[in-house]
């Protein structure tokens, strides 16, 4: 099993628990779920060499947990959940995928109506059926209707960031085939898209038949779709089809941006290559018969006149125009980040201790984080008050004179909740003796757009809030942006000089890259946090990164890619 698989198996898990009101271990469940799904090494490959011990050692991962991961590897079940899902015959996956549709909501509605899946729930909802029952009402029927709805929109697609590390074992793989000389994943997962609705996979070798042998005998692969000498087509068992092209060493840059996109973008190159009266395709830049370009990205745009794009700007968004003039950004790099600004701890809702969390950041190069766990209007997370929030503070100061991390700094902050009216849930006389303050929406989603607007430029414009956090408060594929005024938002953050955050986990990729590149035009300086609630939380902050690079962003406007000094002077 894949750690996806495992990772899909413990959610389940977690929400069939909660269906029978266990105390405590959906929690415990859903949390090794996430450390597993986040996980750089396959859980398979951990095993293999450490056993149960190995398996104990990754995080949130106890000795009854371990127990079950190992019947996965072994049996793919184990006892316990089958027990459950002989009692709850339902698709936990499907149903959860819904906003709002929670365990106990699926228990109610199994019991009830007998809904299996989402088919289900959609013929039941639009019949009417679910108003009918006790405790839910037309508004709940409309709003499990909205989400289905909502869902359709996404077509089926995979959020990269979780799907990113099977993808890359994969690719691993594939450089490994004896045949193959070289490969690379390209398209969307290449260009960091937010989600990816398929793989492609580009190859060098002069054997191509051995490549395309070992391809589809892989375990990764669910169906061959299609077999020839150099393209093959999969369904991989994650769900998404997978293509694997095998093609000469020059023509490799051609093939590379060509299968890499956006489509838009390989149409403006294919238009200026014809007006300089050559032909551009997937196997090189031609003059008459006779290849000039193709077996680098990089002599590609030269030979069209043009500076390299980067591949998260190839979207037709002026990228081309930009690089004909010289005038395409720097953009941030991916080790640019000293810090990280929203890191949540067991004070709160996170995994690990301010210490754990101070160590694994530094031990990954960076400098300072910023501790910022939720604040009492967000009680499900054992949100702090004044008190708490005091509290916390002097244990901060305490680590950091101990001295036990050296130079690298522990922040004091808060993710304070924004209250329905723009206010905040914490004093003022408390939030001015924080380092940062964040502040960010988590409830009355669905206000009006210029009331929620309205209490936005609220809390921007609070003399103590410096970080808007999660703007928009969308989760991909499960709950859509709330209702706002970007532009004067952005004008807004200018005048107080705010900063917007790009929160990397990815299912949130918040702001989008669309108002990154508003905020870059306007000069609203930005964040890249990674909204750790674990130490292994930490690797997501590449995804951010790929957000602020497609919205043009460059090192000076993210300010936890300048020193702690630097970026504590320019804040409120």
């Amino acid at each position: 099993m894949t750690n996806k698989e495992i990772a899909k198996t413990l959610l389940e898990m977690s929400v069939l628990l909660d269906m029978e009101e266990v105390p405590f271990k959906p929690r415990a469940y859903e949390k090794a779920a996430l450390e597993i799904e986040s996980l750089g090494e396959e859980v398979k490959d951990i095993y293999k060499k450490d056993g149960i011990k190995g398996l104990m050692e990754i995080p949130s991962v106890g000795q009854g947990i371990a127990e079950h991961i190992e019947s996965l590897l072994q049996k793919k079940t184990f006892a316990e959940y089958e027990k459950y899902k002989k009692k709850y015959p339902v698709d936990i996956a499907e149903l959860t995928s819904v906003q709002g549709v929670g365990p106990k909501m699926i228990k109610t509605l199994w019991q009830k109506l007998k809904i299996k899946n989402l088919s289900d729930l959609e013929k039941v909802a639009k019949a009417g059926k679910i108003r009918k029952l006790e405790h839910f009402g037309e508004k709940s029927e409309q709003k499990i209707l909205k989400g289905i709805e909502f869902l359709k929109k996404s077509g089926g697609r995979q959020i990269l960031g979780f799907i990113l590390p099977e993808i890359r074992q994969f690719e691993k793989i594939i450089q490994g085939f004896p045949e193959v000389e070289k490969a690379v994943v390209a398209g969307s997962v290449r260009r960091k898209k937010e989600t990816i609705g398929d793989i492609d996979f580009l190859a060098i070798s002069s054997k191509p038949d051995g490549v395309m042998d070992r391809f589809v005998a892989l375990p990764q692969v669910a169906t061959v779709l299609a077999k020839g000498e150099t393209k093959t087509s999969v369904k991989l068992k994650n769900g998404l089809d997978a293509d694997l092209r095998v093609v000469p060493a020059e023509s490799f840059g051609a093939a590379l941006n060509y299968f890499t996109g956006s489509k838009d973008h390989n149409i403006a190159l294919r238009e200026i290559a014809i007006k300089k009266g050559l032909k551009l395709n997937e196997y090189g830049l031609f003059k008459g018969k006779k290849q000039i370009a193709g077996k680098t990205e990089e002599d590609l745009y030269e030979a069209l006149g043009l500076k390299y794009i980067e591949p998260e700007l190839r979207e037709m968004t002026g990228e081309i125009e930009a690089s004909r003039e010289g005038k395409l950004p720097k953009l941030i790099g991916y080790g640019d980040l000293k810090g990280d600004l929203q890191v949540q701890t067991n004070w709160t809702d996170g995994e690990n201790s301010i210490e754990e969390m101070a160590k694994a950041a530094k031990e990954l190069g960076m400098e300072y984080i910023l501790i910022t766990d939720h604040t009492r209007g967000l009680a499900m997370t054992g949100g702090a008050d004044e008190k708490k929030l005091l509290e916390q503070m002097k244990k901060i100061d305490e680590i950091n004179k101990g001295g036990k991390f050296g130079h690298f700094k522990i922040l004091k902050g808060a993710e304070v909740n924004i209250k329905k009216d723009g206010s905040l849930d914490i004093a003022d006389e408390v939030l001015k003796k924080l380092d940062i303050v964040g502040a960010a929406v988590h409830s009355h989603f669905n206000l009006p757009r210029a009331e929620q607007t309205k209490r936005l430029i609220r809390a921007i414009e609070n003399p103590h809030v410096d970080i808007i956090f999660h703007l928009s408060g969308r989760i991909i594929n499960r709950r859509e942006a709330i209702e706002l005024d970007i532009d004067e938002i952005i004008k807004t953050a200018k005048k107080t000089g705010t900063i917007l955050e790009i929160d990397a986990f990815p299912d949130r990729l918040d702001i989008k890259d669309e108002y990154v590149r508003k905020c870059v035009e306007a000069g609203v300086k930005m964040s890249i946090s990674s909204d750790a609630h674990s130490v292994s939380h930490f690797k997501v902050l590449e995804f951010g990164i790929a957000q602020a690079r497609r919205g043009w962003a460059e090192k000076k406007d993210v300010i936890n890619a300048w020193p702690a000094e630097k970026m504590l002077k320019m804040l409120k």
